[in-house]
């Protein structure tokens, strides 16, 4: 019984993937077909179209940018040291004002190491706050055991501003799930912006 039901269960995926598969090259047909029969000045319109699509993209995350006051508004949480309160794909917004609202124990942080390129997501365990308005953190994941020291660069202790990219202030969950499945799998990001990409070039108006 377990040999049939493992059997059956090739079989199901082994049909998933050509029809995925058919449907690849349905899509490719088509649009090469488009590409075929458009004219060089259609052509044209089209790439400054998608052109100005990723003007307006970069527009709008440098606005996301100043308004906020971070260098990364949107984030996705990639690990569960955080969980319950925020699990893997779960997208943050982050900003970054300190007037009137300084950084205080309880608050969820993103921050970098130095050598480190991916963000983290912990929670302040403890501030400092020196003489001429310079602070210091020391943060732990809800999920782990022991706060984040062993975590810093070397000889490191405490958390400063140039390592903090914002404090959460809202979040929706699952979301970033896609940003996920690209990191884990890179060849799925070229994909998906090529597909884009295809798109908009073979859009009609």
């Amino acid at each position: 019984y377990q040999r049939r039901v493992h059997g059956s269960n090739i079989i199901g995926n082994r049909r998933n993937w050509k029809m995925i598969i058919d449907y690849l090259k349905s899509c490719l047909e088509e649009y090469f077909h488009i590409f075929s029969n458009m004219s060089i000045s259609k052509f044209i319109q089209q790439v400054i179209a998608l052109g100005m699509v990723i003007c307006s993209a970069l527009s709008i995350w440098r606005g996301l940018m100043w308004f906020t006051n971070s260098e990364s508004p949107i984030v996705v949480v990639l690990s569960g040291s955080m969980e319950p309160g925020f699990r893997r794909g779960d997208l943050l917004f982050l900003t970054f004002h300190e007037e009137g609202d300084p950084f205080k124990v309880g608050d969820i942080v993103v921050f970098k190491i130095d050598g480190k390129p991916i963000p983290i997501v912990h929670r302040v365990l403890e501030t400092h706050v020196t003489e001429d308005n310079e602070f210091y953190l020391l943060t732990k994941g809800d999920n782990n055991p022991v706060h984040d020291l062993a975590l810093y660069a070397t000889n490191q202790k405490w958390l400063e501003r140039r390592h903090i990219l914002g404090r959460a202030k809202g979040f929706l969950p699952y979301v970033g799930r896609v940003t996920i499945i690209m990191n884990d799998y890179p060849y799925v990001k070229y994909l998906l912006i090529g597909f884009l990409c295809l798109l908009v070039l073979t859009h009609k108006e």
